[in-house]
């Protein structure tokens, strides 16, 4: 398999699905949302998994589901807690570019106000600034291309992108 794909990873509500969605149209590429592809092939919503399973299980799943994807020349949008699965990041690392999505933590809880409805992969009594801290360092990890947003416009966030590819 080639390695011309683009992962974005990032925090929930740091733009992934909507960032991913315009550049593969910029750059003629599929795109693939990971959290619908698990979805298919679960045959559940996120938050139904996360419930009956809790977030081990859901962990788990997200794993496997992702390190299974087969794609190229696709934009895929991974869900916040895909940093979690080795084996689905080093396929990613495999297939393609790993683009961490950067977002302030001021900004990100102006923009997730209800992580729990969002079906946010949190455990029992974590606040947003601990699950931010607990993953800031697996997205720098793994990531190829740091894009930080600041208060950037979209449009400003995917040309920074492509000025990186």
């Amino acid at each position: 398999m080639k390695k011309n794909n683009l992962i974005l990873v990032g925090m929930p509500a740091s733009g992934k699905s909507t960032v991913g969605v315009i550049l593969a149209k910029i750059l003629g590429y599929n795109f693939l949302d990971a959290d619908i592809v698990i979805q298919k092939k679960d045959g559940r919503k996120l938050s139904e998994i996360i419930e009956a399973e809790g977030i081990e299980g859901f962990v788990e799943i997200e794993n496997k589901v992702n390190s299974e994807i087969e794609a190229e020349k696709t934009v895929i949008a991974t869900g916040g807690s895909v940093v979690y699965g080795k084996e689905a990041m080093e396929h990613y690392k495999n297939i393609g570019k790993v683009i961490y999505l950067k977002v302030d933590m001021d900004i990100l809880s102006k923009r997730l106000r209800n992580a729990k409805q969002r079906g946010v992969v949190m455990k029992k009594d974590q606040s947003l600034i601990s699950l931010y801290n607990e993953r800031s360092p697996l997205y720098e990890k793994y990531a190829d291309i740091t894009i930080d947003e600041k208060d950037h416009s979209m449009e400003e966030v995917i040309a920074d992108i492509l000025s990186k590819l």
